[in-house]
């Protein structure tokens, strides 16, 4: 890397706490980040998936490593960061990506569904944005906060009710946040992927179903995980990003360009 672009993307010494980091696309963001030069954490609910991960990122001499957490409840997201502190120092940067999805029609959505998704896909995101912006705010240094977002909290998808609303609701609540804390130096961005195959969306993706993406997709393909890294550090990094905040970063081969 050119001494510009280490300048510029570079993540020496910082800590990256990335809730989400075993899954698919979230893991590719935290191995993107490590290879900048950032300590990654990956948090979620299985050793096994960050194990192989962190193994990725260590044969690329990156460093990293997992916690687990309750996402259900504040002082489970607290213990993550009281943990990170104990380990590493500090924390410089936060990724919120962990997900739920479900393709149930409306009129079948039970209120126990309806309550599952909200409480990963929006509760955690509510409260981890709590936790560790009361850290980086009262830090004083500033910091960047990365929430995944969706094409559906754009634009109404159909067959994704309640995931849509989630979303939603996390694009909404990063423009708020972003705005209370750009005084602190604080960044609060949503990068929007579009359709990348990953765990929480296989269910919805039927034949019928692809179809109709890639005819709504002027790239004519699903997006792969590594190709969000370039959007994560520039949204992490306090130079390449120093005045980003508040920002939909949308990462979807045209998806969201393409009416008729």
């Amino acid at each position: 890397m050119s001494d510009l672009l280490t300048d510029l993307f570079g993540l020496g010494g910082k800590v990256a706490v990335v809730f989400g980091g075993t899954g698919e696309l979230c893991g590719a963001m935290a191995e993107g980040m490590a290879q900048a030069g950032a300590e990654v954490v990956l948090v979620g609910r299985s050793r096994e998936k960050a194990e192989a991960r962190l193994q990725r990122i260590e044969d690329a001499s990156g460093r990293g490593y997992f916690v687990a957490v309750d996402l259900s409840c504040k002082a489970g997201i607290q213990a993550v960061l009281d943990e990170v502190l104990e380990r590493s120092g500090k924390v410089d940067i936060l990724v919120n990506g962990a997900g739920a999805n479900s393709p149930t029609p409306y009129f079948e959505i039970e209120e126990e569904e309806f309550d599952r998704i909200f409480s990963v896909n929006m509760k955690a995101v509510f409260l981890t944005c709590q936790v560790f912006g009361q850290y980086l705010v009262d830090r004083g240094v500033g910091g960047s906060i990365i929430n995944v977002g969706s094409m559906s909290g754009l634009i109404p998808l159909s067959r994704v009710f309640t995931y849509s609303a989630t979303k939603a609701s996390v694009h909404n609540l990063s423009k708020n946040l972003a705005r209370e804390w750009a005084t602190s130096k604080v960044r609060v961005n949503t990068i929007v992927p579009g359709f990348f195959p990953a765990e929480q969306n296989r269910k919805v993706l039927t034949e019928d179903r692809v179809k109709s993406i890639m005819g709504h997709t002027p790239m004519k393909r699903f997006g792969d995980a590594e190709e969000l890294i370039g959007a994560t550090l520039l949204l992490a990094s306090d130079n390449a990003g120093s005045f980003i905040t508040g920002a939909e970063i949308v990462v979807d081969g045209g998806f969201a360009a393409m009416t008729i």
